[in-house]
């Protein structure tokens, strides 16, 4: 069992471990789940919980790490990060969830990275190691490119007729 799943409820707040974004290697338009201004995500601009980032516009090439925190609660957000079609998010790779089938698999690629990904907590300690890896979800020929030449794993590209990466 992940680390943050005896938590539902308790805490939404797991973010994303510096060195993806070192990996990544790139500056991202908006972060619309940001723990708040001065936090590592390369954001130029960032919502917090204050903001409401989920009913706010979004411009430009997003990360989005959704809240954790209650059963299927990132799935607004997925849907609203599918719906922008510009960036990179990361989710659980639950493969068998419904959410799963429904949601993440309309995304223009998928990185699966190597091993299980360490959240960091909001204190600032890295988390134990999540019974459950992650996938980032790609969102245009920007996002696709970056997670490819990210190297942290596993990349799968949609297939379009007629178009070459």
């Amino acid at each position: 069992m992940a680390e943050h799943e005896p938590n539902q409820g308790k805490s939404d707040e797991w973010y994303t471990p510096r060195e993806i974004f070192k990996a990544l290697d790139c500056t991202f338009d908006l972060d619309p789940c940001s723990p708040g201004p001065g936090h590592w995500v390369p954001a130029r601009r960032v919502y917090t919980k204050h903001h409401d980032g989920l009913s706010q516009e979004w411009i430009g090439f997003v990360f989005m790490n959704p809240p954790f925190g209650k059963r299927n609660s990132h799935v607004p957000w997925l849907e609203k990060f599918l719906d922008h079609g510009n960036g990179i998010a990361i989710v659980r790779a639950y493969t068998s969830a419904g959410w799963f089938h429904d949601h993440a698999i309309k995304a223009d690629s998928m990185m699966f990275p190597r091993g299980k990904t360490q959240f960091i907590r909001s204190d600032g300690t890295v988390g134990k190691q999540p019974g459950h890896g992650v996938v980032f979800l790609g969102m245009g020929y920007k996002a696709t490119r970056i997670l490819r030449a990210a190297k942290l794993g596993m990349v799968v590209e949609k297939l379009q007729a007629g178009h070459v990466w």
